[in-house]
């Protein structure tokens, strides 16, 4: 009877962390007084109450949490500074059809690659002055309550075109005609979900960034829409 007490008292402490990871130090606090805290973390994982992200980083269980996880979030905790881009950010906004199992991110420290249960982490290298544009701050909520959940950080949908242009090798775009095939036949995008464009992101990221002219033939005709 006291084991089972200890282990309801141990997921109410866990369960209001929700989805957002935590590492080691965080997770000692709340241990508490173990002789071998880092043995205590990894039975609490065999056991299925935590998830490991990386070496000193967990997420706990959506079943103690009671929290959907957010591959989004997770990624800005894995490695950072980063925003969520690329097909990730996409997929996330509508404008293409198919979900990605690869989450991309931007950064502008060393280029790195995570894989855990909950998929494959990629960061790409971006120039630190580039890295800067067009960065939203995404907020859910509650579905029940309309209060604040958790936030993360991901392009906005200019800026992950800009992104994903920018890291497609090979891509030799010489025309609108050509970035609109581009973008309908190769990422199916759908057009009808870029209602409101910014263009002003996209004429910062050719200020500053590569493949200028691939980029001004997507600001000429994202400018038509």
């Amino acid at each position: 009877m006291r084991r089972e007490f200890l282990i309801f008292i141990k997921m109410n402490v866990l369960e209001k962390f929700g989805n957002i990871p935590i590492d080691n130090a965080v997770l000692y606090e709340v241990i508490g007084n173990y002789n071998f805290p880092r043995n205590k973390v990894a039975r609490m994982e065999q056991n299925g109450e935590l998830i490991r992200l990386k070496n000193g980083l967990f997420v706990v269980s959506p079943d103690i949490s009671r929290k959907t996880l957010s591959r989004e979030l997770i990624a800005n905790h894995l490695y950072g500074p980063s925003y969520v881009s690329y097909e990730t950010a996409l997929s996330f906004y509508g404008l293409i059809p198919e979900r990605v199992y690869v989450v991309r991110s931007a950064t502008f420290k060393r280029a790195k690659q995570f894989e855990n249960s909950l998929g494959r982490f990629e960061y790409i290298v971006v120039p630190q002055a580039y890295y800067a544009i067009g960065i939203s701050q995404q907020t859910v909520k509650n579905q029940y309550t309309a209060e604040s959940e958790y936030t993360f950080l991901i392009a906005t949908p200019e800026k992950a075109l800009c992104d994903l242009i920018l890291a497609t090798p090979h891509l030799n775009i010489k025309s609108e005609k050509a970035m609109q095939q581009f973008l309908e036949d190769d990422l199916r995008i759908d057009f009808s979900v870029l209602q409101s464009v910014d263009t002003e992101i996209i004429r910062e990221c050719i200020e500053v960034g590569r493949k200028k002219g691939e980029l001004t033939h997507l600001l000429k005709l994202l400018s038509e829409l």
